[in-house]
């Protein structure tokens, strides 16, 4: 084994043309999806003026993702799962076709945005429980991490470069060019599904509204799963802290709007450098320790982060935030994945799903409120704190957690299609 895969495990990469393939698509279609965020703000904002209004796009955003994810976890453990995410990646497309053509031709229905916008995040929210399926189905257990380092990777790669390029795009051509963009992207993306291999999930599970109750109440019942989820509500919900960023900036760094950009830019980038050091923790087996440490870190560094006054301190901090949030998602995605049979990931991805896309969102009211009857300072430090006090009182009491690791190291399989 050479030193750059030490450091960076391509092993996902080498030894699986299909995940390959799938990972080289969906990484264009992310970076599409990032040029249509910035277009729907950019063309709310232009049919409305109104910061309220800008802010129900969330909103639009948010119910179908919650009530989708959930349904969509059902459908992966009852259907095929390859074809499921087929048929909601076309539904993605039409919508963001819709998008493209309500924009050039400059029809100026907000209702009309927001009803498009809705379609097309509901239909991600359907396909995404199967497609959270996918790595474990492609790779040998051994790799797992390493694959789904290599999806965060591509992700975090997307959220450095799709906002400033959307923006570029939107200046020069307009939202409808992104809106396009975004649609071709979602061709790629079926393509790469396209030539995957049919996925039945194990089991005969039925569609029906008791079995979303049997996923939640299997990450109820398996104390390494619930462990892994409880990780992340300590993380997110006490320590979130975007929504600190704007006031932190007015009252430390003159609220110049380039440092505001850097503090995303700063979480951003220390992602990346984790992606790229993938190496240094995907082939550690004890993955319950692995993501407890790296919240750990995180807490750790947003404490700092509250604390510090210069500017290179406060952008180091979130570097080191960025790269611990990846490592810890990372280390979840894999164990949540290992530790649940396959008759039940899709139910249990649907859970994970609506676990990643409302904590955060839940964080950051609890920092806008504490900053509110404090002060913004407070809110970061004390959410650091608290969120090492969560994870030490989890580590302590979930033992399952603690002790879960993955199997012996795997011989690589040859490459396959």
């Amino acid at each position: 084994m050479s030193v750059l895969e030490r450091v960076l495990d391509v092993r996902p990469l080498r030894t699986s043309p299909a995940f390959r393939r799938l990972w080289v698509s969906t990484s264009f279609s992310t970076v599409g999806h990032q040029l249509a965020v910035v277009a729907v703000l950019a063309q709310s904002w232009e049919l409305t003026g109104d910061p309220v209004a800008v802010g129900a796009v969330g909103l639009a955003q948010a119910l179908p993702m919650m009530v989708g994810g959930l349904v969509g976890g059902v459908l992966a453990d009852a259907l095929d799962r390859r074809g499921l995410v087929l048929a909601t990646t076309a539904g993605q497309g039409v919508a963001a076709a819709g998008l493209a053509a309500q924009a050039f031709a400059q029809l100026g229905s907000f209702s009309l945005l927001l009803a498009l916008v809705g379609l097309q995040s509901g239909c991600a929210a359907l396909g995404a429980p199967a497609r959270r399926t996918f790595v474990v189905t492609l790779l040998p257990g051994q790799q797992v991490g390493a694959g789904l380092a290599w999806t965060n990777l591509s992700f975090q790669a997307a959220m450095l470069v799709g906002p400033a390029l959307g923006g570029v795009v939107t200046a020069a051509w307009g939202s409808g060019a992104c809106y396009a963009a975004d649609a071709a992207s979602l061709v790629i993306a079926a393509y790469g599904v396209l030539r995957l291999p049919a996925m039945r999930p194990a089991g005969e599970t039925r569609v029906r509204p008791r079995t979303v109750v049997q996923g939640l109440t299997f990450v109820a019942r398996t104390p390494v799963v619930a462990g892994a989820f409880l990780t992340d509500v300590c993380a997110t919900v006490l320590a979130m802290p975007i929504a600190l960023f704007p006031a932190l900036n007015d009252e430390r760094f003159a609220g110049d709007p380039k440092t505001l950009g850097l503090f995303l830019s700063a979480i951003a980038v220390g992602g990346l450098a984790a992606g790229f050091l993938s190496g240094s923790f995907t082939r550690l087996r004890r993955l319950g320790i692995v993501q407890l440490v790296a919240a750990a870190v995180w807490g750790v560094a947003l404490t700092g982060f509250g604390l510090a006054t210069p500017l290179w301190l406060a952008l180091a901090c979130l570097a080191v935030a960025g790269a611990a949030d990846t490592v810890s998602v990372v280390s979840r995605g894999a164990l949540v994945q290992l530790a649940t049979p396959d008759s039940h990931r899709g139910r249990v991805s649907g859970v994970e799903f609506v676990v990643g896309a409302s904590l955060p969102d839940l964080g950051n009211f609890r920092a806008g409120a504490v900053a509110g009857v404090a002060s913004p300072a407070f809110a970061a430090v004390s959410g650091g704190l608290l969120c090492l006090a969560g994870l030490g009182a989890l580590a302590v009491g979930n033992r399952s957690l603690r002790r879960f690791r993955t199997g012996a190291p795997e011989q690589e399989p040859d490459p396959v299609g």
